[in-house]
């Protein structure tokens, strides 16, 4: 699932009127470039407005505060990475694959335009109740589906599932958070089959039950 709110270059003029959800993704779009350009707390209200070519009166009349524009375009994101992982876990029946789709899944998410997956993985809010609740509980619905899966095919009780769930979770967002840091020094499509081949190696040691 792909989420469009991607840089807009050319800014409306003000005074332009647009349809109320399109006004939010524009306003959503302004927040994200200037979220990742400067971190929440040097981020200006004013700045966004600007960027997205509107009052400050029009921006509070979609979001009443900074902390309300930036939950949203959280929210926007970490429902996008839940997603990716649920599609990659649905998109086939053979285990190997579905390791290597996850991986993907979590590789396709940092490399996307925009940056998106700083404000999810490297907000200075991170330590914030209401961000943390989110990203956190994001990667626990990723770990879940995983580990649903995997109880499924062994004979791991509902915890060992789980934390192997997590494991698996963790390899990938950390591999493609690190991976991103260094600019593609490996091509993408490598970096990820280097990772789901080590992750595969270890969960298939475990035998099937059927």
């Amino acid at each position: 699932m792909e989420i469009r709110v991607t840089a807009t270059p050319d800014a409306k003029p003000r005074g332009t009127r647009l349809p109320r959800l399109a006004r939010r993704r524009q306003l959503l779009s302004a927040a994200q470039e200037v979220f990742v350009e400067n971190g929440y707390h040097a981020a200006a209200m004013d700045e966004i407005a600007d960027r997205a070519g509107v009052s400050k009166p029009v921006l509070y009349q979609h979001f009443p505060g900074k902390l309300e524009l930036y939950l949203a375009l959280l929210d926007l994101h970490v429902d996008d990475m839940v997603n990716r992982c649920r599609e990659a876990l649905a998109s086939t029946h053979e285990n190997k694959l579905r390791v290597q789709a996850t991986f993907s899944a979590f590789f396709d998410f940092v490399s996307r335009q925009g940056e998106a997956f700083r404000l999810v993985f490297e907000s200075d809010l991170r330590n914030v109740a209401p961000v943390r609740q989110r990203v956190e509980r994001s990667l626990q619905e990723c770990a879940e589906m995983v580990s649903v899966l995997i109880q499924e095919d062994t004979g791991c009780t509902s915890d060992e599932a789980h934390l192997l769930g997590v494991g698996l979770v963790g390899m990938a967002e950390v591999s493609a958070r690190y991976w991103v840091t260094k600019h593609g020094s490996i091509p993408k499509d490598a970096a990820e089959q280097l990772m789901a081949r080590l992750a595969w190696r270890g969960i298939s040691g475990f035998p099937r039950t059927a």
